[in-house]
């Protein structure tokens, strides 16, 4: 973790070197929103339709982030980064280990027992322009897809999941309202994901896709500060354990343009079988 929080900000220290090759330093800070859980653009937990990267319509952007969520009971780590092509176009990777830390043992998995999971991503600007069409009410809109592939399948399968990969699409739109300093967000995400696809794809309680909610508001308070909340919602597809909605109150600070670090007080609720997680999301992210 630590070699990515440095990979994360000596990509921020030589950004600025680029400035002049076309790619990078036109959009205003922090408009391409920070790195998610699952490595696309957005607030943390939701996406956005914002493409990653400082890049225009005329050139080639990207970030690069590291992200712990430290919860009472368990440790999520993800490492990721996001390409953003012309303003238009933005894929992504995103590496999760999920460390169960005590709990594991008590689940009978074993102290430390961790899940992983990679998740690659692509989306696509289909309409509006979330900060340059002031003067259009239609927000940026674009869609996505995420593919998730976990790594632990025996235990997967014997918790009720019955697939241990498995794909999300989904729909976002966002608006930038800047005379108030207001950033609104809608996603409608189709999914069958056990927490985020760390416990796999559908279970003993249903195996179809379902639509999930994803919104965020966001507060400028100066133009490098943005505060604001977030919440999720998620299927409930495993008969061994209820899984909770999600949320989170963040703020994202913008150093330069080209680092930002986030940090956000997160309730993830109940996670197998385990009440109450509850507790600090921080990322370091850079991008150019």
């Amino acid at each position: 973790m630590i070699r990515w929080f440095l990979f994360a900000a000596a990509l921020a220290g030589a950004a600025p070197a680029m400035a002049n090759d076309g790619r990078s330093g036109g959009k205003l800070v922090l408009t391409d929103g920070v790195g998610t859980v699952e490595g696309s653009a957005g607030g943390g937990l939701a996406t956005w339709a914002v493409i990653a990267g400082n890049e225009t319509d005329r050139g080639v952007g990207g970030t690069a982030a590291a992200t712990l969520v430290a919860l009472p009971d368990f440790t999520l780590k993800t490492v990721g980064g996001s390409l953003g092509f012309y303003d238009r176009v933005e894929i992504s990777y995103a590496h999760q280990a999920f460390d169960t830390r005590a709990a594991g043992a008590t689940l009978g998995l074993g102290r430390n027992f961790t899940f992983k999971q990679d998740v690659f991503g692509a989306k696509l600007r289909v309409a509006g322009d979330a900060v340059w069409a002031q003067d259009r009410v239609l927000p940026q809109i674009a869609i996505g897809v995420q593919h998730k592939r976990a790594d632990q399948r025996a235990v997967i399968a014997a918790v009720g999941g019955r697939a241990s990969a498995g794909t999300d699409v989904y729909v976002s739109a966002t608006k930038l309202i800047l005379s108030q300093g207001l950033l609104l967000d809608a996603t409608l995400r189709m999914t069958r994901a056990n927490q985020f696809g760390l416990l796999g794809h559908g279970g003993d309680r249903g195996n179809a896709y379902g639509a999930q909610f994803e919104g965020s508001v966001g507060k400028l308070l100066s133009p490098r500060l943005v505060v604001g909340a977030e919440y999720r919602s998620k299927p409930d597809r495993l008969g061994f354990a209820r899984e909770d909605d999600t949320f989170d109150v963040f703020a994202a600070w913008a150093v330069q343009r080209n680092l930002t670090l986030t940090a956000a007080y997160v309730d993830l609720g109940s996670i197998a079988t385990v009440r109450g997680q509850r507790g600090l999301f921080v990322q370091v992210q850079g991008g150019f």
